[in-house]
């Protein structure tokens, strides 16, 4: 079953519900802490200023309790007792008829606290009453002691009144807060999706700064993408149309041979230049194996084991490898410089010298000479490189040479044999290795391919 793909606006309208109704939550929270903590001091000293207040009468008339039982004095939310210092209640203004039974208060911890400060304070359940009870007890000039209690249901009863209005309020802010979430998403989620309707100029229209790595891969993501298709159609056509011409020929010599109308004497010939179209066909087909096999090389399977090679020995090899061809060419090759040990591949740095080393007999004069070079750089680092005093590359087409299929002289690299790979398989190998490729070159006077490696191995 597919697992349905949440929705960008719904997941971040959704949190930000969330997050107001946290809010919300952590306000009313802390509201009522901050209003339970400033109720609670206000009842305190209440209860201490209506203790001063009574005590200040009964100092000046004794009877004063009795009175303000009958005036009614706070009757229903302040209780006034007196309590002898044995603990008796003397007077109690809820029911003065039941003082008598009412039992020793000596214990109560206001009381103690009363007798030994002169002050003292106490909340707790009352079981007279069942709610829970502030009391406030003082000590009188005549040694007995005035305490004042009230309910907690007295102190909170104005939450009774409030509480639907503040249902209605926290109900009226969570649907605004609903509805602004809902807002607030859509106008952030629109512009991003804006961006997609022209991928082209999709660098052009990010609505935030957070998005432009974002834009920036996708553009160059679609770009990598049209290149690289532009290259594999590129690719496609130069391998047909490098393929076409020999098959064409080999097709053709194998026609007459087959119909007869090729002469005896001619027959020899003919196998002689099919046999030639068929090993330049092989030579292409061998470079095109050669160079996807490199292009896969940038991942972790097919990445190639690296080992300590020494390019001195490689160029060495390859210039006695190469040697007969150089004098068919009547081209003199030679080999000198230093140790340059690396980190790599033996048979890709091998690939490597003899395609450049190919390429600059191949693209020489008779009499000419080329002379692979190994050693330090200045910074330290290996290098090889490959000069010749050929035909050399003319300006334009300097930065073209190791693109796959680029010829020079067309004609030439036909007559020579070349399949217009051989530097697109060296800028492959070189990348491989992390390598960088410098060319100097100056039409009519020779080329210099120098390749520079990192570190020594």
């Amino acid at each position: 079953m597919k697992t349905r793909t949440p929705s960008m606006e719904e997941t971040i309208g959704r949190r930000l519900y969330l997050m107001g109704l946290l809010s919300l939550v952590c306000a009313a929270a802390a509201c009522i802490f901050v209003f339970h903590r400033a109720f609670t001091r206000q009842a305190w000293r209440g209860l201490e200023n209506e203790s001063a207040i009574i005590a200040a009468l009964y100092g000046h008339d004794p009877q004063s309790l009795a009175a303000l039982e009958l005036d009614g004095r706070g009757a229903e939310q302040v209780r006034v007792t007196l309590i002898a210092p044995d603990g008796r209640v003397l007077y109690e203004s809820t029911d003065a008829d039941e003082q008598a039974e009412m039992e020793n208060h000596l214990s109560r911890p206001e009381v103690q606290a009363a007798f030994a400060s002169g002050a003292g304070q106490d909340k707790r359940d009352s079981a007279t009453t069942g709610y829970e009870t502030y009391y406030y007890a003082v000590l009188l000039a005549d040694g007995n002691i005035l305490r004042t209690s009230q309910d907690a249901e007295t102190i909170w009863s104005f939450y009774d009144e409030a509480l639907p209005a503040i249902l209605v309020s926290c109900a009226a802010i969570m649907g605004l807060a609903a509805l602004l979430a809902g807002v607030l998403t859509r106008r952030l989620v629109q512009p991003m999706l804006r961006m997609t309707d022209d991928l082209d100029h999709i660098q052009e229209k990010v609505p935030y700064r957070e998005l432009i790595p974002f834009a920036d891969t996708i553009y160059s993501d679609r770009a990598m993408r049209e290149s690289n298709e532009k290259m594999r159609q590129e690719f496609t056509a130069n391998v047909s149309h490098e393929l076409k011409t020999p098959l064409t020929s080999i097709s053709g010599y194998a026609e007459m041979i087959e119909t007869g109308l090729a002469r005896p004497e001619d027959v020899a010939a003919f196998g002689q230049k099919i046999h030639r179209e068929a090993a330049r066909m092989l030579r292409l087909v061998n470079d095109i194996i050669q160079l996807s096999h490199l292009d896969a090389s940038g991942s972790t399977r097919d990445t190639p084991v690296m080992e300590r090679v020494d390019l001195a020995d490689i160029a060495r090899e390859c210039a006695e490898r190469l040697m007969v061809n150089a004098r068919r060419a009547y081209v003199t090759l030679s080999c000198r410089g230093e140790s340059a040990p690396v980190m790599g591949a033996p048979g890709l740095l091998e690939e490597l010298c003899q395609n450049l080393c190919d390429n600059a007999i191949r693209y020489n004069r008779p009499g000419g000479r080329v002379v692979l070079e190994t050693g330090l750089t200045k910074e330290g680092r290996p290098y090889l490189s490959v000069q010749d005093n050929g035909i050399g590359i003319p300006r334009q087409a300097q930065s073209s040479v190791f693109e796959r299929f680029y010829r020079v002289d067309k004609s030439r690299s036909k007559a020579t044999g070349g399949t217009g790979l051989g530097l697109a398989i060296v800028k492959q190998i070189a990348r491989i290795h992390a390598a960088r490729i410098h060319l100097d070159s100056e039409e009519g006077a020779g080329t210099t391919v120098t390749v520079t490696f990192e570190e020594l191995a």
